[in-house]
């Protein structure tokens, strides 16, 4: 869509927006038979960092550099985040049992408070459940990263093809050519590695069949040496994904799940921030510690 049918068109495309008034995803506008989702174990994760190094290179991510870091700049897709527990009365946070980790990323919400601020539509849904991002439509505004709750979105500073060490030699010779390198002035965030699930698709409907789990994997979920990360299909009952979610109990649709918790039958997933409303598409396996067995 052009911009200047996006203007002619701007209540249309609102109206159809997964929030609208329904107060759910709004599943009729974008009918389709993929909805990509994850699935991440906290108890499986070690904090290695493997996956925001493979999401570097698959993504083609510049090295911001200490000093441009320091100065709010930083470029990752995908970051690890630690947290301590709080010794219950003391009010300290106490590293006995250490540091938990959450793998961070765009949690490609149904109903993304990022696409309804961005002034020109660069981004918005796809049929297959993900935020796409418009690199040639973005203007650069930074609505988008301010109205995020997860602050996953990233804007680009500097022309990094033009920084130096920005790819330090040999990084320089191993980008991806199965997309881009981002210009200044524009945003980006993590795509559930949008270029391979682009032709995990197109191979798959050439073969007449639906996608399986086997021809997919995204960056992340390919690297982590443990198999902390589940990534498919959810509308698809038979992916390791669908039936994560099913065990856990856990409903895209829904802010507030009804867990039938059975004693020995400890439920462990969640989503983060589901009270907001965003309806995200990652799922997190709570962690289990040794004195909660």
């Amino acid at each position: 869509m052009s911009v200047s049918n996006l203007l002619e068109n701007w209540s249309k495309f609102r109206h159809t927006h997964p929030v609208d008034d329904k107060g759910h995803p709004d599943w009729e506008a974008y009918p389709s038979d993929i909805k990509w989702a994850m699935s991440i174990d906290l108890d499986a994760c070690t904090g290695c960092n493997a996956c925001s190094v493979a999401c570097y290179a698959e993504n083609n991510l510049p090295v911001v550099g200490k000093e441009k870091y320091s100065h709010g700049q930083a470029m990752h897709w995908m970051r690890i985040e630690r947290y301590w527990d709080e010794t219950a009365g003391v009010g300290e946070f106490s590293a006995d049992q250490g540091a938990r980790f959450l793998p961070m990323m765009c949690q490609q919400c149904e109903a993304a408070p990022c696409e309804t601020v961005c002034p020109v539509g660069a981004t918005n849904h796809t049929e297959d459940g993900l935020n796409s991002q418009i690199y040639n439509r973005c203007i650069g505004s930074r609505y988008c990263s301010a109205n995020c709750p997860y602050k996953v979105r990233y804007f680009n500073w500097y022309n990094y093809p033009e920084q130096e060490n920005a790819w330090p030699s040999p990084l320089n010779q191993q980008l991806n050519p199965d997309l881009t390198v981002r210009t200044k002035g524009v945003m980006e965030k993590c795509t559930f590695c949008k270029q391979r699930t682009y032709t995990a698709r197109n191979n798959a409907k050439t073969e007449g069949r639906p996608v399986q789990d086997s021809d997919v994997q995204t960056a992340c979920q390919e690297a982590c040496p443990v198999g902390a990360i589940t990534f498919g299909n959810l509308f698809n009952p038979e992916s390791q994904v669908a039936k994560q979610w099913q065990s856990q109990q856990v409903e895209l649709t829904k802010e507030v799940q009804d867990k039938d918790e059975k004693e020995g039958n400890r439920l462990r997933g969640y989503r983060i921030l589901e009270e907001l409303r965003p309806y995200p598409s990652v799922m997190y396996l709570e962690r289990v510690r040794e004195s909660a067995v």
